[in-house]
């Protein structure tokens, strides 16, 4: 891998906080190990486009404790053909870029792993999304902080609830896994927590309402995922005006409010040792492998198994929220 001397970092999909501390990471750690570094703008896009400049260690000053990513990120239908791909790699060569550091989701990872066999470009991803769906890893960068952004605002929830005896439903982020909505309910002290993982096996609004969980209370919160799965929690409001119309429902959709704030230490701390991760990968001659947390350690997880293996929810979490809820 001696041939390696200018290592090109980008971020891609949906921002996760957390992620310009990953950027500091990556760039100043390749630049302690001898590297040049270049910037690319608004991910893969950035790529095909030529968005592509030399990043200094003053360039990455000042940014840890930021939101967002300074990179930019943005969606790139090019990327996705064969002549995309193509003016991409040209670019990459154009700048003497001989290799790649990704910081993204399962979208961006995917995308680094063709372009990685296609080319022979060796290609390091980071696990930067609030999800935390990437197999592999126990945490991605940004779950923490939107996980902290959504208890804040169960709490501030929670306060009208009370004061209009209502049922509440909380809209989290989580297309496809539960992480943000099981675990923020238990941080929140919520009733319940509707996630795609059991969704797809049985009702849970039915056997919520089944089951009572209002009896003794004048006020419930249950957290929702987005996920079609579950019906969301418009779907799973309108189900209720119509079966269960004695309860006074409400809903409240966070949104985009999760990806954004100040990332917590957690997160801070877990993209500084991802992005210097990185740069140790690539000097041990690692190739498309993904850095991944394993019970506080660093480890290199395959693109393989990263992308096409599912990351489990811990289904006791959700008897957890049930007895905590009487």
């Amino acid at each position: 891998m001696a041939k390696i001397k200018t290592i090109g970092v980008l971020t891609s999909g949906g921002d996760a906080p957390g992620m310009n501390a990953s950027i500091r990471a990556v760039t100043r750690s390749a630049i302690f190990n001898g590297f040049k570094v270049k910037g690319i703008y608004r991910g893969y896009r950035g790529l095909v486009e030529n968005e592509i400049v030399d990043f200094e260690a003053q360039n990455v000053s000042n940014i840890i404790h930021h939101g967002g990513t300074i990179l930019r990120t943005a969606r790139c239908k090019e990327f996705k053909t064969e002549e995309g791909r193509q003016q991409a790699y040209d670019n990459m060569k154009k700048h003497g870029i001989d290799a790649l550091v990704v910081i993204g989701g399962d979208g961006s990872l995917t995308g680094a792993r063709q372009f990685a066999s296609e080319f022979d470009v060796p290609i390091v991803g980071i696990p930067g999304t609030i999800d935390n769906d990437l197999y592999g890893t126990d945490h991605t960068i940004g779950y923490d902080t939107a996980l902290n952004t959504i208890m804040w605002c169960v709490d501030r929830i929670r306060d009208t609830a009370n004061s209009h005896e209502r049922l509440f439903f909380i809209e989290v982020m989580g297309r496809n896994a539960g992480f943000l909505a099981l675990n923020g309910a238990i941080a929140g002290g919520a009733e319940a927590a509707i996630i795609p993982e059991i969704s797809i096996e049985h009702d849970q609004l039915a056997e919520l309402i089944k089951s009572g969980f209002r009896k003794s209370k004048k006020s419930a919160i249950v957290l929702v995922a987005e996920s079609p799965i579950t019906g969301g929690a418009m779907g799973l409001a309108e189900r209720v005006h119509n079966e269960f119309p004695q309860y006074d429902v409400r809903v409240t959709i966070l949104g985009h409010l999760q990806r954004g704030g100040t990332p917590t230490a957690q997160d801070r701390i877990l993209a500084s040792r991802m992005g210097d991760a990185a740069i140790e990968a690539l000097l041990e001659g690692q190739r498309n492998v993904m850095i991944g947390d394993d019970d506080e350690k660093m480890v290199y997880v395959p693109f393989s198994k990263a992308i096409k293996n599912e990351k489990d929810i811990d289904r006791h979490l959700l008897e957890v929220v049930h007895r905590l809820s009487i």
